[in-house]
């Protein structure tokens, strides 16, 4: 049976992006690149589809899973590579690859390896729409990746997936959805027909902040089952040493999930920056 879930994670993620901007009032202006606009970057982060070559490293530890109230830690390496197809449209490579460790959440063993591989596709026009939109369209993949199988589904997956978004002075705000169906793998292993739906709302602060809202709703269709986690983010553009990059902390709330699914998680993540000079 799933647990719907309240609201009282929001205030306490509020509580904290607040404490961070506090800080961040008195710290931007050093941190903030020197030789590369930190808005135009912080910008283009927002934008799933922009021609910025990135390398995001996004930690997600999630907390009270299951009867055995048990913890997972999910690293999630997701390169971005951007390419040039002609002078109207570009191809942008998304891959997310989970590295795992859980404990207490398949009874009381630890497990720890790689997860399946999701991998987007998105052919998306250089030039917006008449009324501002920028979008895109592809294939995503789902591969077989995992090293212990209660760490995947041992099934390999294709559909569809698109992007909209606009982006208006300070804001960027718009919808990622894609659906992947399994066609292949071990015939012991439910099939997957699983939809994947993410509205996200992103104000930039100035100084490279920017503060980001976004719910990343996935629909089990073999299951009936929503999971739906809201996540609160504040990020920060700077330089790692001579490395442009944006770091990140926030919360996130499972106001939807299984039973047998954690109530509440973390946020870490740093963005490592590669823009054209």
């Amino acid at each position: 049976m799933a647990r719907t879930r309240g609201r009282r994670f929001l205030p306490l993620a509020a509580l904290a992006l607040v404490a961070y901007d506090a800080h961040g009032q008195e710290s931007a202006t050093s941190a903030a690149p020197a030789t590369h606009d930190a808005d135009a970057l912080a910008k283009e982060l927002s934008n799933p589809v922009s021609t910025l070559i990135s390398v995001p490293f996004q930690e997600n530890l999630d907390f009270s899973i299951g009867q055995n109230d048990g913890w997972r830690s999910t690293l999630n390496v997701q390169p971005v590579y951007p390419v040039s197809l002609n002078s109207s449209w570009n191809m942008i490579n998304r891959a997310i690859l989970p590295i795992t460790y859980q404990d207490n959440v398949v009874g009381s063993q630890s497990d720890f390896g790689l997860g399946d591989t999701t991998v987007e596709i998105f052919f998306s026009p250089k030039a917006k729409t008449s009324g501002g939109l920028i979008w895109g369209v592809g294939p995503a993949l789902l591969l077989a990746t995992a090293t212990k199988d209660v760490l995947g589904g041992e099934k390999w997956g294709a559909g569809p997936t698109a992007l909209v978004l606009k982006q208006e002075g300070l804001l960027t705000y718009g919808l990622l959805v894609n659906h992947i169906w399994s066609f292949a793998g071990n015939g012991n292993r439910n099939d997957i027909s699983s939809t994947f739906i993410q509205p996200f709302y992103a104000y930039g602060a100035g100084h490279g902040r920017t503060y980001t809202l976004n719910l990343e709703s996935t629909y089990d269709w073999k299951a009936g089952q929503w999971t739906i986690p809201v996540n609160l983010v504040a990020s920060q553009v700077l330089k790692l040493g001579s490395q442009l990059a944006s770091v990140g902390i926030g919360g996130r709330y499972y106001v939807e999930a299984p039973a047998s699914g954690p109530e509440w998680g973390i946020r870490i993540f740093v963005t490592l920056m590669f823009p054209e000079h």
